[in-house]
């Protein structure tokens, strides 16, 4: 008989609250690259485009936003380009919305794999936070280009010494994206309707989330000023006025509102936690 500080699992009826081992998603890191990996080949196979959707989608999406709310409806961006300041919009809310989306259909799409295999179930929104970087980072290298081209053209923007945070955001931006997505993969292994309301209410919550506006826009509305509450209350909101401003010195950086949204983003991440493990004991026996 082997001693007990030997053995590699314990099976104990009694579980933490909190159940999330480290060590032992550390042990299975190699089936996170190969999730990872999987997620961005998948994305795009058999696609005539292939990864060139990721500049064709923020690009359209900001041309079409520029036309739309600058042009037409007159929406100011301050000294910012009204096209750079959409971009910079666009980005953010691409990086939440996939980590959301493909989040919230974890156990649906893994159901055979989980039903099958034992790993920590952790990894599966872990490696779709991680995959969504690839996509990110090539809408911020678009992102670049032109920034230094609107540079070039004379226009007055800069970053500030705000942009060091930009890596904190970033990681707040996934934690709020993966906690919301882990909260409702678990609601539709008993409710399917989530998975049809997901794209709607997404699609809805980007026009509350300041991506093609400014939240100064809406404080200074005569007739919208009495909502600017709902748009303030959007973490989501917040963090993208936060981008805008460290690059663009145009938007909303308030370090409570920033606080706020990492408090949010936390008790939203450990909330879906609890309840994402939870669902994972059963849920083949509901989907």
């Amino acid at each position: 008989m082997k001693d007990q500080d030997e053995w590699l699992y314990e099976i104990n009826a009694k579980q933490p609250l909190i159940d999330i081992d480290f060590k032992e998603i550390w042990r299975y890191r190699d089936l996170l690259y190969l999730f990872v990996r999987r997620d961005i080949i998948s994305a795009y196979k058999q696609t005539i485009l292939g990864p060139l959707w990721y500049l064709i989608q923020p690009l359209f999406t900001g041309i079409i936003f520029t036309l739309v709310f600058n042009n037409i409806a007159s929406i100011s961006t301050g000294g910012a380009p009204p096209f750079l300041f959409n971009l910079a919009g666009i980005t953010m809310w691409s990086y939440f919305a996939q980590c959301l989306n493909n989040t919230s259909n974890t156990f649906a799409s893994n159901a055979g794999l989980f039903s099958k295999v034992y790993f920590p179930r952790i990894i599966s929104p872990m490696s779709q936070a991680i995959s969504a970087l690839f996509k990110l980072s090539i809408q911020l290298f678009i992102f670049a280009c032109f920034y230094m081209y609107f540079v070039v053209k004379g226009s007055e923007i800069q970053p500030n010494s705000t942009l060091w945070f930009f890596p904190v955001l970033l990681l707040i931006v996934a934690v709020l994206g993966l906690g919301a997505g882990m909260l409702i993969s678990s609601l539709t292994t008993k409710y399917r309707d989530f998975r049809i309301l997901i794209g709607f209410a997404t699609t809805l919550l980007m026009y509350i989330s300041a991506v093609m506006y400014p939240i100064s826009e809406v404080r200074n509305s005569a007739t919208l000023a009495e909502y600017t509450w709902v748009v303030e209350l959007n973490p989501i909101a917040i963090l993208i006025e936060a981008f805008r401003y460290m690059t663009l010195s145009e938007g909303l950086f308030e370090w409570p509102l920033l606080t706020y949204c990492s408090v949010l983003s936390l008790v939203l991440f450990f909330v879906g936690l609890i309840v994402f493990n939870r669902t994972g004991k059963n849920f083949i026996d509901t989907i």
